[in-house]
């Protein structure tokens, strides 16, 4: 049995609920509470094919909008995905929506948001033609889009959770041949429990199959770019058809990037400047972008952006094996995964009183090249610093002991012309 509040019209099991924990509102059986009307979307409070009761809206993105709804024959809270009337006209749209379904079913993973069914339906209030649903797991918690636009950056512990959790369902998913190719902190859902974060991946409507999956529409041609511009690799902002698992990798590091430093490492006010710059620049040190950042992610996250994928790490896998190890944690990515906030914040102290943190002082060199997966690659040792000298700005370096002897000939060159254009005038 489901309850729900009068006044923000959420629902909840009615096991051990009394009180709605957003506005304190007392509950009430759910057939006591009518969905409110909202003149703007006449689908709100109807029935989806007879089975599934939209409550009220709780996201609205470019290709559709998510109800909270009631399964009414098993009586559940589930989410219902309707693509807009204007999307829905499109094949192209429709396939990426039935490949989202498709993917999400075919992978079970505790890290992937559950689909439970996807169709299509006539007759919806306000809509002409045949409308287009995906049901969903309904999901208690936020994106982490919301956690960074409120908080700016995310503590250690809670990064590595995350990413572990994140590690899982990405490696399996590569492991069949899907490929996310969207990631991205808007598609990273945090149910939130008393351990800590269970992260959802959701959305994979741009999903490329690497594995002879694709039996369907082609969605893409040579030279076109699927995905969010801040979080593309160099291979997918040139719109490369052999792009890769690596590519999701890519985009891992920059949310972590992004987590930790506060912003994004690439930067500009429309998609074709941030493309160029994804291309052509190299990202600051997180330290050199805020010294509150780590040290030990300068030399991790260079290395995790490199431009070409060999030169990456090789896996997600590998880079939340490598983010924990620049740590000092022990074990492993999935022992990481299901250690609670608490566990890892303990472990992270325990590790950082046996070995200092480095002091990042410069952008470090790149290291070799290694493959992954692995364990091969490890950062430099940390240096002993003293007083650290005065910095140039990155990318800028002070002239060095070769150019000053250019000078010394250079001078010496002018002086033996200037001697011989002194003797001919004077004869």
């Amino acid at each position: 049995m489901l309850v729900a509040c009068p006044k923000c019209q959420r629902t909840f099991p009615a096991e051990g609920s009394t009180f709605c924990p957003s506005d304190g509102g007392r509950l009430l059986p759910i057939d006591d509470v009518v969905p409110a009307k909202d003149p703007k979307d006449p689908l709100v409070g109807c029935e989806v094919a007879g089975r599934y009761e939209l409550r009220r809206v709780i996201a609205n993105g470019g290709m559709g909008r998510v109800y909270e709804a009631r399964e009414l024959a098993r009586q559940e809270r589930v989410a219902v995905k309707i693509l807009h009337a204007d999307v829905a006209e499109d094949d192209v749209n429709i396939e990426r929506f039935r490949r989202e379904a498709m993917t999400s079913q075919e992978l079970l993973h505790d890290h992937v948001v559950q689909v439970i069914d996807f169709a299509s339906v006539g007759g919806l209030p306000g809509r002409a033609g045949t409308s287009w649903y995906l049901v969903m797991e309904y999901l208690d918690g936020e994106e982490l889009r919301h956690v960074l636009s409120r908080e700016k950056v995310v503590p250690v512990p809670r990064v590595l959770r995350i990413v572990s959790q994140l590690a899982l369902a990405l490696d399996s998913a590569h492991a069949r041949g899907f490929v996310h190719r969207d990631l991205k902190p808007d598609n990273v859902f945090l149910v939130r429990g008393h351990d800590g974060d269970r992260v959802k991946l959701l959305d994979f409507g741009s999903v490329k199959f690497t594995k002879g999956q694709d039996r369907g529409q082609k969605l893409t041609v040579m030279g076109t770019t699927i995905g969010s511009p801040f979080y593309m690799s160099p291979e997918q902002a040139q719109g490369l058809p052999e792009l890769d698992h690596r590519t999701d990798a890519w985009a891992v590091a920059v949310i972590v990037y992004e987590m930790t430093v506060g912003k994004v490492p690439f930067y500009a006010a429309n998609g074709a400047q941030i493309l160029f710059k994804i291309l052509g620049d190299e990202p600051l040190p997180p330290t050199f972008a805020n010294a509150s950042a780590p040290p030990q992610l300068d030399e991790l996250l260079l290395k995790a952006l490199r431009k070409a994928p060999e030169d990456r790490f090789q896996s997600v896998g590998a880079f939340a094996l490598a983010l924990g190890r620049v740590f000092g944690l022990a074990g492993d990515v999935p022992m990481w995964a299901a250690m609670s906030e608490e566990a890892l914040t303990a472990a992270l102290a325990e590790a950082a009183a046996r070995t200092p943190p480095p002091v990042s002082v410069a952008p470090p060199p790149p290291p070799p090249r290694a493959t992954y997966p692995g364990e091969s690659w490890a950062p430099s040792p940390p240096a002993v610093y003293g007083a650290a000298p005065p910095m140039a700005p990155p990318h800028a370096a002070a002239p060095t002991g070769p150019r000053v002897w250019v000078y010394v000939i250079a001078g010496i060159g002018f002086g033996l012309l200037a001697l011989a254009v002194a003797v001919i005038a004077t004869r």
